[in-house]
């Protein structure tokens, strides 16, 4: 059995979740962010509980196809710009139309439609996020952090980081005040 949880981000995301899904008998098959595989399906209690745990903490678990699908782009995105060792040179339309063997256009609709951002702007707040921590860890130059992440030049990267801050690079490694956000509050619509 697959269960899929929402807000997954890190990998200490997937060590909290394991211990509540062993907490309540449930064998881990293997784990990966936003996606557990059980060895059996726990029961309606059991699974009541988990799921009242994992909200705890701030998960969720998801049961509508919607859902999964969202956040399966999510955590697509992320991985590819959070944790992949370098970027790729193939468009994230083409990268994700193929993970998800869906077509772009329709991922992008509903993405949109739930979410109230499109994709496009969603990877645009993952690589700024990423940057931020470049940044804070003060090891590489924006030019360095620029070709890391992809971006054609240096000032593509800072008109983009303050398009999306409000501050440019310099002014946010310069102010301990504007700090990064946590991974599952990035692309938040706020009302």
């Amino acid at each position: 059995m697959i269960l899929y949880i929402k807000n997954m981000v890190c990998n200490r995301c997937k060590i909290m979740v394991k211990e509540i899904l062993e907490r309540h008998d449930a064998k881990v098959v293997h784990i990966s962010l936003g996606e557990i595989s059980l060895a059996s399906l726990p029961s309606k209690k059991n699974l009541k509980s988990i799921s009242a745990d994992l909200e705890k903490l701030g998960f969720e678990l998801m049961n509508d196809q919607t859902s999964r699908q969202i956040e399966k782009i999510k955590t697509f995105v992320i991985n590819s710009i959070h944790y992949d060792a370098e970027p790729s040179a193939t468009k994230f339309s083409v990268l994700l139309a193929q993970d998800s063997k869906r077509d772009y256009s329709y991922l992008s609709k509903l993405f949109s439609s739930v979410e109230g951002i499109t994709i496009e702007q969603f990877i645009i707040q993952q690589k700024i996020e990423k940057v931020k921590e470049y940044i804070m860890y003060n090891e590489l130059s924006l030019s360095q952090i620029a070709l890391n992440m992809g971006y054609s030049s240096t000032a593509h990267l800072s008109a983009q980081f303050k398009k999306v801050t409000g501050i440019s690079p310099s002014v946010f490694k310069k102010d301990s005040g504007e700090r990064r956000k946590s991974l599952d509050e990035v692309g938040i619509v706020k009302v």
